[in-house]
């Protein structure tokens, strides 16, 4: 008996011949040229996100994310040495062994790099051409041969596309197997359904590709034109700047800070066995030294660190007069922003903390107190440690990567009369050194691993948490005030933000950034 399957192939081989015999001259007439925009408002467009889109057509820095961050070092290590091979294979066949390397055994539930890691990496890499072609469409429909579960979130939240056609993987017992399911018919019949559902024409279908890939032979049969861009056309496009993403890049997750091509993952691992010693040579000189002599030795092993302070916010470097009790607020980067102030100032200081690991805690040189989420109990606490010395406090309550400040809690001004802002910048070339899973107390470990991280420390002059140029003001009023000037000093986007809106997006749970975004 005839199946279903094989007459729905048999129907689209049928189409797709026709097609290519009717339309010969106006599908592939003009191919080397993008398509007009005036024309697309009004148009579908179906578009290859590896052929059109992105700038570099190769699948293997993504799948070696998955590898790395889904399965660790280890993983990413038996990819990168069947990187030879992968090299010899037709583009199908590399693809579908570099897929089974980093998928097989991952959990399904627990696999989230599609929103929380790969749209950094995917944003970094969009052309500004082919990304002005997408976004004039008056219907977008992105199709790819990446799995779905590594694109999906990526198009459809950052890039508004309405329908995505990726290749969907197999999956046994809530885990991955790594084997893809075939899906170009699959793809073919969503093709189909647009058409029938009325709300496009077949004469208002445009297909947007790349000459290397092949998915337009068999998804492109609806359409009225196709567009094909060649590799050297792509690589004189510019990358698209953060100020025209459709939606901002405020959080991300993940350890790995570059793209991991094959050369540059090797270097990372050429690299591993001399920075894990380096790092815990690093931190070791934080717990042991003091900072009079740590400072200068942390710089001959590579970590620079930069202060900069105005005539009227130099820090005292002589621990100050035990009658007077400093409260310093700071935007939040990394664990180790408590300590690069006290390094700074050449004294200890007492750290305010959420949800540090027991570990950090216990290995930390400086003082740190938990918050219990209790405003009327944290005010306590932190009036009392004000009352016995001086305390750094992070008002935006987690770190944030990108360029934007979090919201800043008010709760510091209804602590002390007066306070200093303290703007922080950490930049890192290798392994970021904040994360939101469940091995966090590996975070200064981390950021210290990188071949030369870097600090910049800002002071700014004392500001009384009561009025604001002489106009009194309430707490809340002050702490906005203060973010917006730590983030015209660092060149950082203010936000409404929270803590909460952070692991809610990270976590794969409800919850997108754009709703809360406050420019100012």
């Amino acid at each position: 008996m005839i199946s279903k399957a094989f007459l729905e192939s048999l129907y689209l081989f049928y189409r797709f011949m026709l097609k290519r015999l009717r339309n010969s001259y106006t599908t592939y007439g003009r191919t080397h040229k993008c398509p007009p925009p005036d024309k697309l408002s009004t148009q579908t467009i179906v578009c290859d996100m590896e052929g059109a889109l992105l700038r570099n057509s190769s699948t293997f820095p993504y799948l070696m994310l998955v590898a790395l961050e889904a399965g660790g070092f280890l993983r990413g290590l038996l990819l990168l040495s069947l990187y030879p091979l992968i090299s010899c294979l037709s583009r199908e066949l590399a693809l579908r062994l570099m897929v089974f390397v980093c998928f097989l055994g991952v959990r399904k539930e627990s696999f989230r790099m599609g929103r929380a890691v790969l749209p950094k990496f995917f944003l970094e890499d969009v052309g500004l051409e082919g990304f002005e072609v997408l976004r004039r469409g008056g219907r977008r429909v992105c199709v790819s041969s990446m799995p779905t579960a590594m694109v999906e979130g990526f198009l459809k939240e950052y890039l508004n596309v309405e329908v995505v056609l990726g290749r969907e993987l197999k999956v046994f017992g809530g885990y991955y197997t790594g084997l893809m399911e075939e899906t170009e018919v699959k793809a073919g019949l969503a093709l189909e359904e647009l058409l029938a559902g009325g709300r496009v024409t077949e004469d208002g279908i445009v297909g947007f590709g790349g000459y290397s890939s092949s998915l337009h032979q068999q998804l492109f049969t609806c359409c009225k034109e196709v567009y094909l861009v060649s590799e050297v056309e792509k690589r004189r496009w510019q990358q698209l700047p953060r100020s025209s993403y459709p939606k901002p890049l405020v959080f991300h997750d993940g350890r790995i800070a570059f793209r991991p091509t094959p050369m540059s993952t090797l270097c990372m691992f050429l690299w591993l066995p001399l920075g894990l010693p380096l790092a815990v040579a690093r931190a070791l000189v934080f717990i042991c030294l003091p900072y009079a002599l740590s400072t200068p030795l942390l710089a001959t092993l590579g970590m620079r660190n930069r202060c900069v302070t105005s005539s009227t916010a130099h820090p005292k470097a002589d621990g100050g007069s035990h009658g007077s009790r400093q409260l310093y607020i700071s935007n939040h980067r990394t664990l180790l922003d408590p300590l690069c102030i006290a390094a700074v100032l050449r004294r200890n200081v007492t750290a305010t903390t959420y949800s540090v690991s027991p570990i950090n805690e216990w290995i930390s040189p400086i003082r740190t107190i938990r918050l219990t989420r209790n405003r009327e109990e944290d005010r306590r606490r932190m009036k009392k440690l004000l009352e016995e010395g001086d305390l750094v406090v992070c008002p935006e309550g987690t770190t944030c990567r990108e360029p934007y400040l979090l919201r800043f809690s008010p709760l510091f001004a209804e602590v002390s009369q007066e306070v200093v802002p303290v703007a922080l910048e950490a930049s890192v070339t290798m392994f970021y050194g904040t994360s939101t899973s469940k091995f966090k107390y590996l975070d200064p470990l981390y950021f210290l691993m990188n071949p030369s991280p870097r600090y910049e420390v800002e002071f700014m002059g004392k500001v009384a948490t009561g009025s604001i140029g002489g106009k009194e003001c309430s707490s809340y009023e002050i702490a906005n005030h203060l973010q917006g000037q730590i983030g015209r000093l660092l060149g950082f986007e203010c936000t409404n933000l929270t803590r909460k809106d952070k692991y809610l997006m990270l976590a794969g749970n409800d919850g997108f950034v754009e709703r809360d975004i406050n420019r100012r």
